[in-house]
């Protein structure tokens, strides 16, 4: 199949470039499409594009290699993925009409040639209706990507990868509270991972996977500090119940560069993807930020939950944190395994069912650290969240003790939202990594302490802001009660005056 390029592209792609391009997007969208449905659209287009410009470079460095044999050059062996003649993006940009079907027929045809790396992987956007998607607005919509190469060349992973999150981030500002199902902080992000310091060669699992930012992010860690990338192939895993946003996962994966991994639709609590024999497969690194305090989660499932992950008690049907505690909990693999999970501090003390699932956890312990993080740095939600952080087996020191640390002032104020800058994370790092007391801020306490407290783990039982006290010199307090006598004479002479007045005195 012969690919010739009908643009001519010169200069490498920078993020801003890119992200800016992928922005004005969107914006063609607008009006038609609802804002919340961006993603839909966008992030599919833009895959299929990169598919189809990686493609093409394959193409000519194998026609090149073969002295210009075009069958070699469309070898299967020669390409990552298999774009069939007749689905490729300069297909479907020759077309004048029906453009949206011609676009659903290749996206189709793409995943059907690569069944066990892109099966359903552009999600189940509606292409051909023509209400919403005129083949004018799509034929706008495709020359507005066929302006710039998304192959490697021009555009580098790592570029690609990042406007991808900047996309994402801004679809999230767009539709608020929605976005907080999936869409966390980076910051907070960065914090976990560092936190529970994947290594090379272990495997990581977020069950609440998103659009696989917390994958990402153990990937980008475990490479920046030398580990060997190659190790780190099909050690990815996640689950993430919507269609979409599990089709956005996958992109953003294979868009960042990365080759192997298993992303699996569908509800972790009810169905989890992942399991060995009769049990929940374990993992080195489990992190995830779930969706708080989930309703109706599947408690009707949990009564008689095949996997045991009701160890610590059933968690009350108004009310899923807990459920995706143990099973995070349950999914650690023995010793190595370690997690780090976002929660609503509600999770910290409230009683009944929760107090005693709370109380059973903390008599394993396996609960090392219990972080507050400040008010509305999450979308959708102005609440505090915490992370907590959990080992199947605690180094010796941190036996019967729980670390507190109150993180609530570390943020930058903003307008909308509050923001954990990298300095802020480094603070909050450092005092997990140094495990010991700081006045106003964090605690080791034992757990016979906790017991005391009924396993209440509201964090200003613990640890107790440090309340600075004006100091004032001694010149100051005497000019201060002298202006104060000075006063109380003027009022004495204003009283004796009115007195006066009225005959009074």
């Amino acid at each position: 199949m012969s690919r010739k390029n009908g643009n001519n592209y010169s200069v490498d792609l920078d993020i801003g470039t890119l992200s800016g391009h992928l922005w004005e997007a969107a914006n063609i969208l607008r009006g038609p499409v609802d804002a919340a449905d961006f993603k839909t659209y966008i992030f599919p287009l833009l895959f299929f594009k990169r598919l189809s410009d990686v493609y093409d470079e394959e193409y000519t460095v194998a026609l090149e290699e073969s002295g210009g044999d075009v069958e070699f050059a469309q070898f299967p062996e020669n390409h990552r993925f298999q774009v069939q003649e007749g689905c490729h993006w300069k297909d479907v940009r020759a077309k004048s009409a029906n453009i949206g079907h011609a676009l659903q027929k290749a996206m189709r045809c793409i995943e059907q040639a690569n069944p066990d790396t892109l099966h359903g992987i552009f999600g189940d956007a509606q292409w051909t209706n023509k209400d919403r998607l005129s083949d004018a607005l799509l034929k706008d919509l495709i020359e507005h990507f066929s302006s710039l190469s998304l192959g490697n060349e021009h555009c580098k992973a790592d570029i690609l990868g990042q406007s991808y999150e900047y996309l994402i981030k801004k679809f999230a500002d767009l539709t608020n509270k929605k976005a907080g199902e999936f869409y966390t902080p980076r910051s907070v992000v960065a914090l976990m991972v560092r936190i529970l310091a994947p290594k090379a060669g272990e495997t990581i699992y977020d069950p609440a996977c998103g659009t696989g930012g917390m994958l990402l992010e153990a990937l980008h860690h475990v490479k920046e500090h030398g580990g060997d990338e190659n190790l780190m192939l099909g050690k990815l895993y996640g689950q993430e119940k919507n269609l979409t946003t599990s089709s956005i996962a996958r992109m953003n994966l294979f868009l960042h560069g990365a080759e192997d991994f298993h992303i699996e639709r569908g509800d972790t609590l009810r169905l989890p993807a992942f399991y060995s024999g009769d049990s929940l497969a374990t993992f080195d690194c489990v992190i995830a930020n779930p969706p708080f305090s989930l309703e109706k989660w599947g408690d009707d499932v949990w009564i008689n939950d095949p996997y045991g992950r009701n160890f610590a008690g059933l968690p009350p049907a108004k009310s899923g944190d807990f459920a995706w505690v143990q099973h995070m909990t349950k999914s650690m693999a023995r010793k190595t395994g370690r997690m780090a999970v976002v929660l609503p501090h509600g999770v910290l003390f409230r009683m009944s069912k929760e107090g005693e699932i709370r109380r059973k956890l903390l008599e394993m312990d396996i609960l090392e650290t219990v972080i507050g993080l400040g008010q509305n740095i999450f979308y959708g939600t102005g609440l505090a969240p915490c992370v907590l952080v959990f080992r199947d087996s605690k180094p010796k020191a941190h036996r019967q003790k729980v670390l507190f640390i109150d993180a609530s002032k570390e943020l930058k104020t903003g307008r909308a939202q509050n923001e954990l800058l990298p300095e802020h994370v480094d603070n909050i790092h450092r005092w997990y990594e140094a495990y010991q007391d700081a006045e106003g801020i964090c605690r080791v306490v034992t757990l016979d302490e906790i017991r005391e407290n009924d396993f209440n783990l509201n964090i200003p039982r613990y640890v107790e802001p440090v309340i600075e006290e004006e100091s004032m010199t001694i010149n100051q307090a005497i000019a201060n009660l002298k202006e104060s006598l000075q006063a109380a004479y003027a009022a004495e002479d204003r009283l004796k005056e009115l007195l006066l007045r009225e005959g009074l005195l």
